[in-house]
């Protein structure tokens, strides 16, 4: 049984060891997904012919207003519904281990593991532990773990599951240029990729339009801007009254195929979430680093902090971002090849292309 879900960040992972434990010989049919009935979880699993069991609830908001207060109450009873709906579940189906990879959607079937006495292995995706397996830590028989050491002797730095088609990634010249061209781009221009989940956010989107304006036409690089959901109308118009054209400035939603703006990208100002991460370092991806202030447990700066460290990324704080700031700082870096290479060899050096492989075993030699 794999746990976990609501986001991208965490369904993409479970995907990931699902389909490392098949390739390990497991029937698809002796696998299930616990997942969340409010986030991705349907869209992203769809068509992998493993059941899929979506629970109520929602996350917990960690503010004192009002609204909070309310959605907070509505979150502990769908949470509630779930916890008595996982802990049946996995009483009836009894798991030969419950794999989690953490997240609100996960409490439900891994607090049903521990009161049935299952096999517990979690996932750790960010270099700080979310609530969920801070909670369940002292109760897991293995922990995976994404960043760190393995001084508790359950612990095994696997790094973050990922997907096949991300793995595959190699950055070569040749791959970078058909990239481009499949993504609409001039083969031989820098490209500058600028994204910030499927939602996106406002402060990255606003600095965004602030640094395309400064460009304008004649800017260093293409900006390949991922706007996301909610600000996608706005930015548009943005551009529009601006009067800079699709191939300064290339507007996209949502991008379905990241592993192509990976390649294709020279460096990218992003988020910091666990997947994300996990990503570029994979690929061997330059990176602008923005941490999403007040995630919980302060997990986004934790994890940018590690790729700071070994020269993969320059961080910036997300309440000093601006369109002048982002142009220094990149201007800077696409100035700078031998700095780009050396950034791109840092990320690589952390990266952990094998970790669905090694998550699956580890899962396999506990269920034994």
């Amino acid at each position: 049984m794999l746990t976990g879900g609501g986001t991208g960040g965490h369904v993409l992972p479970v995907k990931a060891i699902a389909a490392a434990l098949v390739d390990a010989g497991v029937d698809v049919e002796d696998l299930v997904i616990v997942g969340s009935r409010r986030g991705q979880d349907q869209d992203l699993l769809s068509g992998t012919g493993i059941e899929l069991v979506l629970l109520a609830g929602r996350g917990i908001h960690r503010s004192l207003t009002v609204r909070a207060t309310l959605r907070n109450l509505a979150a502990a009873v769908g949470l509630a519904t779930a916890l008595v709906r996982g802990v049946a579940l996995v009483a009836r189906r009894r798991p030969r281990a419950v794999v989690s990879v953490g997240g609100y959607a996960a409490f439900a079937a891994s607090v049903g593991a521990v009161v049935t006495g299952r096999p517990l292995v979690l996932v750790d995706l960010d270099a700080a532990p979310g609530l969920v397996h801070r909670v369940l830590g002292p109760f897991a028989v293995a922990i995976a773990a994404a960043h760190g050491t393995d001084e508790d002797r359950r612990v095994t730095v696997t790094g973050t599951p990922l997907r096949a088609e991300i793995v595959a990634i190699t950055r070569s010249r040749t791959e970078r240029a058909a990239a481009k061209t499949r993504l609409g781009l001039d083969p031989i221009r820098p490209v500058v990729a600028i994204t910030s989940g499927s939602l996106g956010a406002a402060s990255v989107n606003r600095a965004a339009s602030e640094l395309a304006l400064r460009w304008g036409s004649e800017g260093p690089a293409t900006l390949y801007h991922v706007t996301g959901r909610r600000d996608a109308a706005e930015v548009r118009a943005r551009r529009s009254a601006a009067g800079i054209d699709d191939t300064s400035w290339r507007l996209v939603e949502f991008e379905l195929v990241m592993e192509d703006l990976w390649r294709a990208c020279d460096v990218v100002v992003c988020r910091a979430g666990a997947t994300t991460v996990a990503e570029l370092c994979v690929a061997g991806v330059p990176s602008v680093l923005v941490a999403l202030p007040g995630a919980p447990g302060d997990h986004q700066a934790a994890n940018a902090a590690v790729l700071a460290a070994a020269g993969a990324a320059v961080v910036l704080d997300d309440t000093a971002l601006t369109g002048e700031l982002l142009d220094d700082v990149l201007t800077g870096l696409l100035g700078e090849a031998d700095r780009l290479e050396e950034m791109s060899r840092a990320a690589r050096s952390l990266g952990h292309p094998d970790a669905a492989q090694r998550i699956a075993r580890m899962v396999m030699d506990h269920a034994r």
